[in-house]
């Protein structure tokens, strides 16, 4: 069996290739643009011991997309631009890869014929949800330009499925966190701002509740799905357990060993979703699937790797990463009375 994993150098994509090697008797391929949130290094073990080979390249280029694709059985599409900070700042890229990129890996898989094409989407989909929990048969609502590109990806993957036959499967996850997340999220920015002694910006009165997914369990649903599920489907995959943002927050910093005095409020993002929360009814009536690892164990776990891989974070807060968060935080801290 071989498969093509693009946006493997990416968080999920970096766990979900590792997973994949150490349990899969597979021929493994990763196709990633190596964006600012992309890191080889996540995987350099893996491809020098050639357990995977590496393609740099865009999905957008059909070139590149052929060239990876090539006799691959099983494509897993983590390819996207993803954080809904930078799709406000700037939404071109998120409909360029989000959704152009999703349609040329599409024309490729289904001018090859493989067996699955698995489209990796979001619950944010579902826009905010007050009451309740989305399940797969829900509108989708997306409300930021992030979830709308992702809404235009995945309703194009069916489209293929419905049109041509072509094997897809969609899944949408809730927010996800664990080892090697790029620090501009909120659980990697805030542990490593805790480590550093450095303020915690949270957006505005920090009640945004969300369900918090480790990233492992979410990596062991998408392997279930492969196995079991049925094209044409959606699954939704998540915890069950929510959590505010404030919450999290103040669990970050107990397990630092941190001051509370470093959160600081800041001004809100625009349209900020008050609450995800998703029904997995399906994912574990059909495919038996449901999470292990709780919200308390996954985030002690986070805040360990981070605590031991320092020098991984170190190196990108160093570059260009600042010049991004002096644009986002800068003038809220200052507004606030914090520090950048």
């Amino acid at each position: 069996m071989k498969y093509l994993v693009t946006g493997g150098a990416g968080f999920i994509g970096t766990n979900f290739t590792r997973r994949l090697a150490a349990e899969a008797d597979a021929e493994i391929v990763v196709l990633d643009k190596l964006t600012y949130a992309g890191r080889r290094e996540n995987l350099a073990d893996l491809e020098s011991s050639g357990r995977i080979r590496f393609f740099e390249g865009d999905i957008c280029d059909p070139a590149a997309a052929a060239l990876a694709m090539a006799g691959a059985d099983i494509v897993v599409n983590f390819a996207a631009e993803t954080h809904v900070d930078r799709s406000i700042d700037d939404p071109s890229g998120f409909v360029r890869t989000d959704v152009e990129g999703v349609r040329v890996l599409l024309e490729e898989f289904r001018r090859t014929a493989g067996s699955l094409f698995l489209q990796i989407s979001t619950d944010e989909v579902y826009g905010s949800v007050e009451k309740g929990r989305s399940r797969e048969g829900d509108p989708l609502r997306p409300r930021s330009p992030y979830s709308a590109s992702k809404a235009g990806g995945e309703l194009l993957a069916m489209s293929y499925f419905t049109t041509w036959g072509v094997p897809v499967i969609v899944t949408r996850a809730s927010n996800n966190y664990g080892p090697w997340q790029y620090p501009e999220k909120l659980i990697p920015l805030f542990v490593t701002n805790a480590m550093e002694g450095k303020d915690l910006p949270l957006y505005g009165d920090g009640l945004n509740k969300r369900d918090w997914l480790f990233v492992d369990d979410h990596c062991s649903a998408l392997s279930a799905v492969i196995g079991k599920g049925r094209p044409g489907s959606v699954y939704n995959i998540g915890s069950g357990e929510e959590q505010t943002n404030i919450e999290v927050t103040t669990s970050i910093l107990d397990l630092v060993g941190a001051d509370r005095e470093l959160i600081r409020p800041v001004s809100d993002r625009p349209g900020h979703d008050r609450r995800y929360a998703l029904d997995t009814g399906l994912i574990l009536g059909e495919l038996g699937w449901r999470p292990s690892v709780g919200f308390r164990e996954g985030l002690a776990r986070t805040v360990k790797w981070y605590e031991e891989n320092r020098a991984w974070w170190e190196e990108i807060k160093s570059g260009r990463f600042g010049e991004y968060y002096r644009r986002m935080y800068s003038a809220r801290l200052a507004a606030s009375g914090g520090r950048d």
